[in-house]
């Protein structure tokens, strides 16, 4: 697992559905000042196969926030493995390098969000040590979409 080595990067882009999600991840993520940081799963050949590209099986897409009472932390955005390779602890893994990533830049919290429908990924979380902070605080998430950010900013 890497930060989009080689061609990993344009295979990790096709798992994106559209090619203007794809362009504006790039441009984000591989431009002056990038605005996120992302790992990637690779499927190496096996000893002794020849040596090919690596197929990307997974993604874990995080970036850098702080909190007013706990400094720095990492917000996990997105986490994806394909479907064919999960239940091999891919997803674990991925969890555990975006957390020694955070540790080594001084962070106190990994942060990251799921749909109340996705139990299998909240079931994870937890078992990796994760506190679910609906249940535990009652933390609700909210958020501005663009044409609620254009009417706040008069716009």
């Amino acid at each position: 697992m890497d930060g989009f080595p080689g061609q990993a990067h344009t295979q990790a882009f096709s798992l994106f559905p559209t090619t203007r999600i794809s362009a504006a991840l790039r441009a984000d993520g591989f431009g002056e000042n990038p605005f996120y940081c992302c790992l990637v799963a690779e499927l190496l050949p096996a000893p002794g196969e020849p040596q090919g590209p690596c197929v990307v099986v997974g993604y874990g897409l995080y970036y850098f926030i702080y909190s007013t009472w706990k400094g720095r932390n990492v917000y996990l955005e997105d986490i994806y493995v394909k479907p064919e390779y999960r239940g091999q602890g891919i997803g674990s893994k991925i969890i555990k390098k975006v957390a020694e990533v955070a540790l080594e830049r001084g962070c106190s919290q990994l942060r990251l969000t799921v749909l109340d429908w996705n139990k299998g990924a909240m079931d994870l979380y937890k078992a990796l040590g994760a506190r679910d902070l609906t249940e535990a605080e009652g933390w609700h998430s909210f958020r501005f979409e663009e044409e609620a950010m254009r009417e706040l900013a008069g716009k």
